[in-house]
């Protein structure tokens, strides 16, 4: 691991650390500046850590995506929060294909499947009540993309355990949002939902250290 890369990831700690303070105390200039920082981190931590092969660009292209997703929905504005959902779906089938590029086992995927279709179901009538009819074609669509991602990565589960964890972090931390964008807003939401994404990132920056 080069000298860089350590860096990058503590330094999105930082940041994070600071973002948490902002959504505490609601200080919007304060997350102007914490979020885009942080979610820079992860993308340079991504880009120092190496990698080789198709799958590591969808790595990038993933983390890359996330981070526009994390600025758009900085603002409190229906439109840019449509567009940080595209940004987030796409980062989604990013890792997916990812995962695709490096061969999935489909008998490791198949003990995932059923289990994650059951939560997709659960989460589907928990949210799409909560959701405006204009939303539901993209919030659907959202869940089929981060559901396909995360079976995958079950998948790749023989190369390296952090592919499952990281994707697991990021569809949980995706719960945090759409509870407090559809059903019950709070801080509370984003205290755990924040630190569970940036650390799946950060995760998904690491498979990107030395060769599988």
């Amino acid at each position: 691991m080069s000298h860089a890369e350590p860096i990058w990831a503590i330094f999105c700690v930082v940041f994070l650390a600071e973002l948490l303070h902002a959504e505490w105390t609601d200080n919007q200039r304060s997350r102007w500046i914490s979020k885009p920082l942080a979610s820079l981190c992860f993308v340079l931590f991504g880009l120092t850590a190496g990698g080789e092969g198709r799958w590591s660009q969808f790595v990038i292209a993933g983390l890359v995506l996330g981070a526009l997703g994390d600025v758009l929905l900085i603002p409190k504005d229906k439109r840019a929060f449509l567009a940080g959902l595209v940004a987030f779906l796409l980062s989604h089938v990013a890792y997916l294909a990812a995962f695709l590029s490096l061969g999935p086992d489909w008998t490791y995927a198949a003990w995932g499947t059923v289990p994650l279709l059951i939560a997709a179901g659960l989460i589907s009538r928990w949210l799409l009540p909560n959701v405006e009819s204009k939303m539901k074609g993209p919030v659907i669509a959202y869940i089929v993309a981060i559901t396909a991602m995360v079976i995958t990565s079950v998948g790749v589960l023989p190369l390296s355990p952090l592919f499952l964890t990281a994707a697991a972090m990021f569809f949980v931390s995706d719960l945090a949002v759409a509870r407090n964008r559809f059903v019950s807003p709070g801080r509370s939401n984003r205290m755990w939902g924040l630190p569970l994404y940036y650390g799946a990132q950060l995760l998904f920056g690491f498979t990107l250290v030395g060769a599988l």
